[in-house]
């Protein structure tokens, strides 16, 4: 999986087409991710204590992570990340139009 939590990404594709967010989770299994602000949907709730009249709130649908890609902060264009190994043994998570190291925002 090339992208990681806390990655900027642009949606590539879509009604939410050319908006940028930070990721807030990724589903490997269903090969989905959470990006912030994008893609919101009602979620509509039943009668607790919380809510005595039910509530409809607004939260972020998943994407699926073929409609993503990952923005580079050196360049800052949306790319594709490719995983090398430097010195050392280590890996490292570099952008495929600049060559420069891709990491999360902290």
């Amino acid at each position: 999986m090339r992208i990681c939590k806390n990655d900027i990404v642009r949606v590539i594709t879509g009604t939410e087409k050319g908006k940028e967010g930070k990721v807030l989770s990724v589903d490997l299994g269903a090969e989905r991710v959470l990006v912030e602000g994008i893609n919101k949907i009602w979620k509509h709730l039943r009668r607790s204590q919380q809510h005595p009249h039910g509530a409809r709130i607004q939260k972020e649908g998943s994407l699926h992570i073929s409609n993503v890609k990952v923005v580079c902060q050196s360049c800052s264009k949306p790319t594709r990340v490719v995983g090398k190994k430097i010195e050392g043994g280590a890996k490292a998570r570099l952008c495929k139009k600049c060559g420069q190291a891709v990491a999360p925002e902290a």
